[in-house]
């Protein structure tokens, strides 16, 4: 079992930067893929980007891809997602997902452990 909890939204002008990160409890973090996905209000959570267990492997939604930038420290326990040139339509709510296994995930379905999400905005 793995519990996550995100930190780092906030308020942002377009152009800007942010970074998101999300704090796993659990001696077991390294077996775990995890994912960033977000939902916009009125919208469907969508999927943002994910890493493999060793950090190996990432993978991006084509919208963020060149900007956002996925990272894990095993031995912090901790996933980040770095977000530069941000754009108004990245509002949104932003989510931590976890899953045991070795593999990159990017269906919601996919991920059996979320995080509570942090709110970014991004103003024009």
């Amino acid at each position: 079992q793995v519990q996550l909890v995100e930190s780092g939204g906030g308020l942002v002008q377009a152009g800007g930067s942010l970074r998101l990160s999300c704090a796993a409890s659990g001696r077991t973090f390294r077996n775990y893929g995890m994912g960033w996905f977000r939902q916009a209000p009125g919208k469907e959570r969508e999927f943002v980007a994910a890493i493999s267990w060793s950090g190996g492997r990432t993978y991006y939604a084509d919208s963020v891809k060149g900007r956002f930038t996925i990272s894990r420290d095993n031995v912090k326990n901790t996933v980040y997602l770095l977000m530069n040139s941000l754009k108004p339509e990245d509002t949104a709510v932003y989510y931590c997902a976890a899953r045991h296994t070795i593999v990159v995930v990017i269906t919601e379905d996919g991920y059996d452990h979320w995080g509570q999400g942090t709110q970014v905005t991004v103003s024009s």
